[in-house]
């Protein structure tokens, strides 16, 4: 049996560095088209997310608890090797240099009748990433995902009024799981909810809502879902352990990485193979903060052959009593499908 069913892990997700020119400007070099595209000016700023689903020009930002908006010099189509920006100063400032994260699910999406609420779904089966959108009238419910296996991770966040990125990681613990949530948009700790925020299972084909759980879910709502795929994507819990520098191993070359401390109040911190292209990675950015870029050895690490060493003993990434979850995306996998091992940087 092969290592893994995904032999080139950029065919699925990729990160695009580029230079805003404040005008029409056509990306290319991501290798495919995106349907989930995640923008962030590395001076300053918000990230922008924009998904196939709900549509180009509508903007929702995971550093703030805002409806999503149109945005007609935002991102204003998705093409077959990238996608197109208008003259928006968020995504496209002149001069400026950003970064994109870009995600394959499956074009606009379709009817799934999987669940008790009907919802719409863009779902890649081979890489494990879904989009999906649903309407609600606050009642406790089941949702179809279309992954066909059990998320790892399941980011939701109301389209059409202020509220958090309520999100399920399964790293957060195994009991109470229908209960534990994290906001992607806060520095709050993990907590569990009083009620089933996730219904009474989340399965390989539907996940749950409770009446008045997701910051009161009453409207139009959105769902990231992923599930972990060997060999292209990992989705885990680790102990920090300070000066004694952990290795968490992820089974391929980590491009992308997201770790977040749970016990604890604290930031989430993203890095990514193409910011440093070499080992030792500290560019960092925060999804909770529309901050710069920014770097210090205390939250850096290094991104191997077969997961990734961190270096650094801040609390964000490896405070000797912290708890930590993160999801990685990979660059190569451990064993490819011709054999040839991963290098490390």
């Amino acid at each position: 049996m092969a290592y893994t069913t995904i032999k080139k892990p950029s065919d699925y997700f990729n990160t695009k560095l580029y230079t805003g020119n404040q005008s029409t400007n056509v990306i290319t070099g991501v290798g495919f088209q995106p349907d989930l595209v995640w923008l962030k000016r590395r001076d300053n700023e918000h990230h922008n997310l924009y998904d196939a689903v709900r549509g180009v020009t509508i903007a929702i930002r995971t550093s703030m608890q805002l409806a999503e908006g149109a945005d007609v010099n935002g991102l204003t189509s998705f093409d077959s090797d990238g996608f197109t920006l208008g003259n928006g100063t968020n995504q496209n400032a002149s001069g400026v240099s950003h970064a994109s994260w870009n995600w394959k699910a499956n074009g606009a999406g379709s009817s799934n009748t999987d669940g008790s609420i009907t919802s719409t779904v863009s779902a890649n089966t081979t890489s494990g990433f879904s989009i999906v959108t649903w309407n609600n009238s606050s009642n406790s419910g089941t949702i179809g995902h279309g992954l066909g296996a059990k998320p790892s991770v399941i980011i939701t966040k109301k389209r059409d009024g202020t509220a958090g990125w309520v999100s399920w990681f399964q790293g957060l613990g195994t009991s109470n799981e229908q209960r534990n949530y994290i906001y992607l948009d806060s520095t709050n700790a993990s907590g569990v909810s009083s009620i089933d925020y996730w219904g009474t299972s989340i399965n390989s084909n539907t996940f749950g809502v409770a009446s008045g759980g997701y910051d009161n879910n009453n409207g139009s709502m959105l769902a990231y879902c992923f599930a972990e795929k060997k060999g292209f994507s990992k989705f885990g819990s680790y102990s920090g352990a300070g000066s004694n520098l952990p290795f968490i191993y992820t089974g391929f070359k980590p491009a992308f990485l997201i770790i977040r401390r749970t016990d604890v109040g604290d930031n989430w911190v993203m890095f990514d193979n193409k910011r440093n292209e070499f080992n030792l990675t500290d560019k960092r950015l925060y999804p909770n903060l529309p901050s710069a870029e920014g770097t210090a050895s205390s939250v850096s690490l290094d991104l191997l052959s077969n997961g990734f060493k961190l270096q650094g003993t801040d609390s964000q990434i490896n405070n000797p009593s912290g708890s930590y979850i993160y999801m990685a995306f990979a660059e190569a996998p451990l064993v490819g499908s011709n054999n040839t091992p991963a290098t490390a940087r």
